[in-house]
């Protein structure tokens, strides 16, 4: 029994998505209420919504080859896609950084509050981001059906739908109206 998702990436996008957002929140609050362990919540949460765009990042990436002749509209849509995960990325790291550097300079109140500005700064950007990044990824899913596997039911003789495992049911599937009169 495989436990993995296949694929992978839309079962790990939603890590970053939620961290970064919620990362984001703490940052902005924590530039404000230094107290207590926000500073260094923050700094966890956008630490892990940077390893989650790294890991969606890498499964979309290797999940790509999945999608292989698009129409020229779908194509673009899954470049900006991916360009929008790579500065997800690319904020998200940043905005860690300058969240642990705030969370480290405990020390010195004025150097930590500035880097508390620039990790909210960072993750405003990174939630943004984020945003960009999932809503192109809404529309090759919803819009253009990209990964998506659609089954047909199978019609018994008579026109109805069979029931799942229908070739190992002993009971008869039941009777249209017509038939029962």
């Amino acid at each position: 029994m495989n436990l993995m998702p296949d694929p992978l990436h839309p079962a790990l996008v939603h890590f970053p998505v939620v961290l970064v957002t919620l990362g984001s929140a703490a940052a902005v609050v924590a530039v404000f209420w230094r107290k207590g362990y926000l500073p260094a919540f923050a700094a966890v949460l956008l630490g892990l919504g940077a390893l989650g765009a790294w890991a969606a990042l890498a499964s979309g990436r290797s999940d790509g080859g999945l999608l292989e002749n698009v129409s020229p509209p779908m194509e673009s849509l899954l470049e900006a896609h991916e360009s929008w995960a790579e500065r997800t990325l690319t904020a998200a790291v940043v905005a860690a950084v300058a969240a642990v550097a705030s969370a480290l300079l405990v020390r010195f109140p004025r150097a930590a509050r500035g880097a508390a500005v620039a990790a909210a700064l960072a993750a405003s950007v990174a939630s943004y981001t984020v945003y960009e990044t999932g809503h192109r990824g809404g529309a090759l899913v919803f819009q253009h059906g990209a990964g998506v596997t659609v089954t047909v039911p199978a019609l018994a003789a008579d026109g109805t739908l069979k029931p799942s495992g229908a070739g190992t049911s002993k009971t008869p599937a039941p009777k249209k109206q017509a038939d029962r009169d």
